[in-house]
């Protein structure tokens, strides 16, 4: 089982970490309308100083890795004990490595830049207005903040 952890379970952790996700559209106290991102936990925001800049949360996002990787774990081992022994090929191991190395890497660089802000735990509570799923390929637009508070909109003249 140990080598299934590493060819198989921590690969397809990176992947479906990457691929499936949950946005959060939460209003934050004493911040603007912001787009989280993380599932089951929002672990990923947009920074508040400056443009392109990312706030990342910490204990949210060891959090969300675990119950991916004990997803996994539990998963593959069900199978390989109770369904079928698994045997890897190759090409299928090194395929999931590739993918799952490349998905790591862009991750590094995005979270590697000096503009993000991390904490350890979010320091401010927030209401969530709305949440949904999306895969990586699918656009996401910003929600309308007056959908949600219209009694703030400004008459038109």
């Amino acid at each position: 089982m140990k080598y299934l952890i590493f060819k198989i379970v921590l690969p397809l952790t990176i992947i479906s970490f990457a691929v499936v996700n949950k946005w959060w559209y939460a209003l934050p106290i004493d911040g603007p309308d912001t787009l989280y991102y993380g599932f089951p936990l929002p672990f990923v925001g947009a920074g508040w100083h400056t443009s392109m800049s990312l706030q990342f949360f910490t204990i949210e996002f060891i959090a969300d890795f675990l119950i991916y990787f004990s997803f996994w774990l539990l998963l593959t081992y069900l199978i390989n004990r109770f369904i079928v022994t698994i045997k890897l090929h190759k090409f299928f191991t090194s395929l999931l490595l590739t993918i799952s190395i490349i998905i790591a890497l862009i991750s590094v660089l995005i979270a590697a830049d000096s503009n993000n802000i991390y904490y350890s735990k979010r320091p401010y509570e927030m209401e969530i207005m709305d949440s949904g799923y999306k895969f990586i390929w699918q656009e996401m637009e910003h929600p309308d903040y007056y959908k949600y508070h219209p009694e703030r909109k400004q008459p038109s003249n």
